[in-house]
């Protein structure tokens, strides 16, 4: 960590920008991505003076809003398609409309508090999109949620300095705290459904 920090305080800002923008894109599309902890880091090399604090946030945030919005396109474009078809058989399509519902009637304030659900934010923006939410009241406030979430993970970089890289232990510490609700609530709500597919059949015999 140490080493890539180094690298990072001895390039050309215009990459450690285009780095910052570039992790945070991918995270949207391909979790997890350290993103976050690169924030950070960029947090850190604010305080340095190597870098500045306005390019960083809205590096960040660009990436953030544009990988959501990808994702976001994707769903609306085929998510009906890859789980009507039975890409992915483990979600069945009666408990996806119920989901889609759900996001139609929630989704909004989940989008608010998309950033701060680490391991989640591909699976918001997908349903978003399938869910057909309106394209720019979900771009405006993705927006903002990055921008409150990246302004925070600068700054802790920036009051931290060198000692960045305990920031990113406590991250990655929620990231997973997070990651294993959300894991236990879908565990939780897999088992109801099957308890009652299972008890209905008996049922019906």
């Amino acid at each position: 960590m140490q080493e890539a920090f180094q690298y990072l305080s001895s390039i050309d800002p215009l990459y450690v920008y285009a780095l910052v923008m570039g992790l945070a894109l991918v995270e949207n599309l391909f979790p997890p991505s350290p993103s976050d902890v690169m924030i950070v880091a960029a947090g850190t090399l604010v305080g340095m003076g190597h870098v500045s604090f306005i390019p960083s946030l809205l590096s960040a945030t660009a990436g953030s809003t544009l990988g959501f919005m990808i994702m976001y396109k994707i769903g609306d474009w085929f998510g009906d398609h890859i789980l009507e078809q039975g890409k992915i058989t483990f979600l069945p399509i009666e408990q996806v409309h119920r989901v889609e519902q759900w996001f139609q009637k929630y989704g909004y304030m989940i989008i608010v508090v998309n950033r701060f659900l680490t391991g989640t934010r591909a699976v918001v923006s997908f349903f978003a999109g399938m869910s057909e939410l309106k394209l720019l009241p979900t771009t405006g406030l993705c927006f903002i949620s990055a921008l409150v979430w990246n302004a925070i993970l600068i700054l802790c970089g920036f009051y931290l300095g060198q000692n960045w890289d305990r920031i990113s232990f406590f991250i990655s510490t929620y990231s997973q705290i997070v990651t294993t609700i959300v894991v236990l609530v879908v565990l939780v709500w897999a088992a109801r459904f099957v308890y009652k597919r299972t008890n209905g059949g008996k049922r019906k015999q």
